[in-house]
């Protein structure tokens, strides 16, 4: 089969398009025949050797979610058969033809959606499902604040709680993106690169959660904004993991600051996780309150393309592979 392996760590040139033996399936798993793979985040920290504290990504297959049909299934497996199509979260092995992946951890492709369109949903809606519902507890009527609201992680967030009855503010950082993201839902948006998003979204009255993917001197600025009893969940630190706050601030306000990251999961919590996934986020998909935001596809031997693109931060929701 082919498949994309990273050589060694660093940039997007060391993502190699091989020959490898297709993988078989173990007795908790199912053999996938991939249509498409989606591109993210922590695809790129692995790459550079970045991700999960780094270590020796040589030989390695990226790649966190994929969609397409199953070839085979492991001995334990019942609930799914050959030809079934789901979409699947994975700790690595996406980026390939063929790819084995715990049985617990697929969830049907939702009906009326192509193998595109669902490969962009698993990762994303297990981090957010995990990190905005679960540790951050977002209830109906209460305000979240989505840092990065036109990425991927950020246009499921939007669309997710806004159909759940929140109240929904974001940033992002120009005029095509901010409109993206009001068309998605978002009650308040803010061009971080025009105004002080502390300033309008304190004039609006704070945040009950704020989901945060940037850290560095958003930090403070953040804990600031959060009501009594709000919650800041980092998701990343792209912009420093370091900060100075208030801790008797925090005290005084019983603020929760919590985050984590998925793939150094086990896969016992994965498998909870997308049993929550498909009984709370896959209605709100079918009832279309919830659509997949695409910005491009690649093919597969062009995954260090999909990579240059995604590391810009040009994009409007996510970028996939396909594989034909």
């Amino acid at each position: 089969m082919k498949a994309i392996v990273i050589r060694q760590a660093g940039g997007p040139d060391v993502l190699d398009y091989r020959t490898l033996t297709r993988p078989e399936p173990a007795a908790h798993q199912v053999l996938l025949r991939v249509g498409a793979a989606g591109v993210n985040r922590p695809d790129v920290l692995l790459r550079a050797g970045r991700y999960g504290g780094g270590g020796d990504v040589a030989g390695l297959v990226p790649g966190l979610e994929v969609a397409g049909h199953v070839v085979s299934c492991g001995a334990e497996v019942t609930r799914w058969h050959p030809g079934d199509a789901v979409c699947a979260l994975l700790a690595e092995g996406g980026y390939a033809e063929y790819a084995v992946v715990d049985a617990r951890h697929c969830l049907p492709v939702p009906a009326g959606l192509s193998l595109v369109e669902a490969a962009s949903l698993p990762e994303t809606a297990f981090t957010v499902w995990h990190n905005v519902f679960q540790r951050g507890g977002l209830q109906p009527g209460e305000t979240l604040l989505v840092h990065g609201g036109s990425s991927g992680i950020g246009v499921l967030a939007v669309q997710l709680a806004h159909a759940l009855g929140s109240r929904v503010a974001t940033t992002a950082g120009s005029a095509d993106k901010c409109a993206a993201v009001a068309r998605l839902g978002a009650d308040i948006v803010v061009n971080y690169k025009e105004q002080d998003f502390e300033a309008v979204l304190a004039e609006a009255g704070g945040a009950d959660v704020i989901l945060d993917m940037v850290g560095g001197d958003y930090t403070p600025k953040n804990l600031r904004l959060l009501r009594d009893d709000g919650r800041l969940v980092f998701i990343n630190a792209m912009q420093g993991a370091q900060a100075e706050f208030n801790a008797l601030d925090v005290m005084r306000r019983r603020l929760t600051i919590s985050g984590s990251t998925l793939r150094p999961r086990s896969a016992e919590f994965k498998a909870a996780l997308a049993l929550e996934v498909e009984r709370h986020i896959w209605p709100v998909v079918a009832a279309g309150q919830l659509q997949p935001v695409l910005e491009r596809t690649f093919p597969l031997a062009e995954a260090a393309a999909a990579h240059r693109l995604l590391e810009t931060s040009t994009h409007i929701g996510k970028i996939v592979l396909t594989v034909a």
